[in-house]
């Protein structure tokens, strides 16, 4: 019996920011936190990344509490450590403490292996005459699609 794939996405972080570099990053998760995954129970609104000690983490994730877990039970909104290799972390590093540049997780999956992974982003912020353009292009694509439609 074949699961669907799990695919969360932060569709605002496209909408607000401009994408520059993409790493793919694995994260440290507790046993009910998996689960909750799997059933599609978590949330990339309003995550963003930071640096502490030399690590990346993730802060405001949210993974529903596992409803089947009884006091071994995670908090939702717990900050969790992401897993990158040394040399991804200092690009990471570097590029972050430009001015007007984050990271944002952008995606969140369960691979072959059966492992969750979370696609970090490196970006800058968009301004309001930016995002304008965006919406008018998404809306001429979608005109587009319905006259060829017909």
């Amino acid at each position: 019996m074949k699961q669907a794939p799990i695919n969360i996405k932060n569709k605002r972080a496209t909408f607000d920011y401009e994408l520059i570099d993409t790493y793919t990053a694995g994260i440290v998760l507790t046993g009910t936190e998996i689960k909750s995954i799997r059933m599609g129970k978590a949330s990339l609104v309003d995550t963003f990344c930071y640096f502490a000690n030399g690590e990346l983490w993730v802060k405001n994730m949210h993974i529903a509490e596992y409803f089947y877990g009884s006091y071994n039970n995670h908090s939702a909104r717990r900050e969790r450590k992401l897993l990158l290799t040394k040399k991804e972390l200092d690009k990471l590093a570097r590029g972050a403490k430009d001015p007007g540049f984050t990271m944002v997780p952008v995606r969140m999956f369960i691979n072959e292996k059966g492992l969750a992974k979370v696609v970090v982003a490196l970006a800058k912020g968009k301004k309001q005459y930016d995002k304008r353009e965006a919406l008018k292009e998404k809306d001429d694509k979608r005109d587009m699609a319905r006259m060829f439609k017909r």
